[in-house]
């Protein structure tokens, strides 16, 4: 029985279309819908470029207050574009429970959150870039797959699709 998922997403640009499936399958199950997008740590060429324009104290503040309002600002954006996604299909939301963006490595806070909230089902898509055609799975729904306790539901990249069609 699948009671609650979780829908990793990276925000790409096939989000929409595994969005839709996560609802879908919510919807069909009457189930519990999560939704998290990781953001990978800033990487050390960011961080001197910040270091060079900010001084001590406002490096301090971005690093504790920037972060997180960056963090927020994106978590309501993801609301927002799924709202905008669905139109009148609005209805489906009442299954999300919640929308999260977390910093981290994305396989190793996909795998945490699959662990914190017990979910049934963990739905991602194959890869998110327009390279697709060159590797069918990306980084990170490869690890994901190999290392995930629950069942996965993955989603392949349109474009990867309608090229094996012709």
């Amino acid at each position: 029985m699948i009671r609650s998922m979780l829908y990793a997403t990276d925000l790409g640009l096939y989000a929409p279309y595994v969005m839709q499936h996560a609802l879908a399958l919510a919807r069909t199950f009457k189930a519990d819908l999560y939704v998290i997008h990781v953001v990978e740590p800033i990487g050390l060429f960011a961080e001197s470029v910040l270091q060079s324009y900010l001084d001590e104290k406002a490096l301090i503040e971005w690093q504790s207050q920037g972060l997180s309002t960056m963090i927020a600002t994106i978590e309501q954006r993801v609301l927002e574009s799924f709202r905008e996604e669905l139109g009148e299909g609005e209805q489906d939301l009442k299954w999300i429970r919640s929308v999260r963006v977390i910093q981290g490595d994305p396989c190793e806070v996909i795998l945490d959150q699959l662990r914190k909230l017990s979910v049934d089902l963990l739905i991602v898509g194959s890869h998110s870039s327009t390279s697709a055609q060159a590797t069918p799975l990306g980084r990170t729904a490869t690890r994901v797959v190999q290392l995930s306790t629950v069942p996965v539901y993955l989603v392949p990249s349109l474009q990867r699709r309608r090229s094996d069609d012709v």
